[in-house]
């Protein structure tokens, strides 16, 4: 199976911490050290008859949640072209939490359900002086018939992540030589399925030139 580049391993804690809070997770804090053990000067204090107190251990780490840890690639030969998209629910669990990776450098959107990847794109995004932004947001809005207030052009399917307007949406021009405004953009008949297989409140984590292979966690602290 090719490997590709999927961006949603996240190396920026707080941006992953608050991603698994909008999917309704508890950022667990740190186990406490489990005591120290007693030294030869404390042994030596133990009355005579008496089993020395053996001191407890520290609490195994949480178990890694496998809805959010990749649990199957889709097999694409090669390298996503400019319009190209897959789509492949087979296999996959109906229902489980959704998560949208965005790798700026590859050009690739991929979505996750339940840590299967159900989909993947070719994208355009920013220009230099309008950059798409790196991180975690949670969809905010959706409309499935869109008209960008500040320059007047069709979003269709238009999924918000940021106050300013930075959504993924769908475009008839998702081809060589083209950018967006700031926008995640996708061919508009992949933004359609996106846009019925997220909801409000799933998280799209957009990151550059990140990577994740099988068995790696989508989202972690």
């Amino acid at each position: 199976m090719t490997l590709r580049t999927l961006a949603a391993k996240m190396g920026m804690g707080l941006l992953a911490g608050a991603a698994m809070l909008m999917l309704g997770f508890e950022v667990a804090e740190e186990p406490a050290r489990a005591p120290a053990q007693a030294s030869a000067a404390q042994a030596s204090a133990v009355p005579s008859g008496e089993a020395p107190v053996i001191a407890a251990s520290a609490p195994a780490p949480a178990p890694v949640d496998p809805n959010f840890t990749v649990r199957r690639i889709l097999d694409i030969p090669g390298p996503l072209k400019m319009g190209e998209y897959h789509w492949d629910e087979s296999g996959a669990p109906a229902d489980g939490p959704v998560v949208i990776t965005v790798d700026l450098e590859a050009q690739v959107l991929s979505i996750f359900r339940g840590g299967y990847e159900i989909g993947a794109a070719a994208i355009l995004y920013g220009r230099d002086d309008k950059p798409t932004p790196l991180g975690a947001f949670p969809i905010t809005q959706k409309k499935a018939k869109h008209v960008s207030n500040l320059y007047g052009s069709p979003m269709p399917y238009m999924m918000r992540m940021t106050n300013d307007g930075i959504s993924i949406h769908g475009s008839d021009s998702v081809a060589p030589g083209f950018a967006t405004h700031g926008c995640v953009a996708v061919p508009t008949a992949f933004a359609k399925k996106l846009f019925e297989a997220a909801k409000l409140g799933d998280v799209v984590i957009v990151t550059k030139g990140e990577r994740l292979e099988m068995g790696e966690a989508i989202v972690r602290t």
